[in-house]
Parts: C-alpha cells; structure tokens; sequence
C-alpha cells in the first residue's frame, strides 16, 4: 500500500536550483517524520534532510543553507527545494519513512560546471 514517486529532478549547471517533489500514499504525514535521502555513484546512500510531523527540521551539513525541506499534509507530497547547487550534489535523491525497507525509483539530478 505504500507508494513514493520522486519527480522534478534533471540536468542543471552549477549555481542553479531544482525542486523535487514526492508524492506518497500510505504515509499520515501529519504523524510521521519524513526525509530525503541521496546516493551518487560509488556512495552510500545518505540522508540529506528531514522534517518530523510537527515541522521541525533537519540537515546533512553539506546542504545546509541550500537546501529547504517541506510537506504538505492535505496531498501527502514531499518536497526539497535546492539552491546553489553544486556538481557535488549530483545523485539519485530518495523520500521516505525512516525505518521502511521500501525505495522508490528515485529522481536524477545532475549538476554539472
């Protein structure tokens, strides 16, 4: 019953910004902490930011300052908005529930220079 589809990512030069979607069914947002993660190639997958269900917030230190997570409970979507990105960033970017052994397809964002 869980489903996550990450969308929004692509190709963009250094400096510019993206905004990643996910939307999720059989997820309560407004009771459960939801995040972002990230793998780039030869990596482990990384947890890049979260919200918990109240709002709060948290962040890798290699995004913090550029990058903005937020929900919206009424649609059950996750978003993560990315500024000044950086070739660094380059990944597969993930949502999920901590804990749940479900991936999505994920989303490509490449930056390049």
């Amino acid at each position: 019953q869980v489903r996550l589809v990450e969308s929004g990512g692509g190709l963009v030069q250094a400096g510019g910004s993206l905004r990643l979607s996910c939307a999720a069914s059989g997820i309560i947002f407004s009771i459960s902490t939801m995040g972002w993660y990230r793998q780039a190639p030869g990596k482990q997958r990384e947890l890049v930011a979260s919200i918990q269900s109240r709002g709060s917030t948290t962040y890798a230190e290699s995004v913090k300052g550029r990058f903005t997570i937020s929900k919206d409970n009424a649609r059950n979507t996750l978003y993560l908005q990315m500024n000044s990105l950086k070739p660094e960033d380059t990944a597969v970017y993930y949502c999920n529930k901590p804990g749940l052994r479900y991936w999505g397809q994920g989303t490509q964002v490449t930056v390049s220079s």
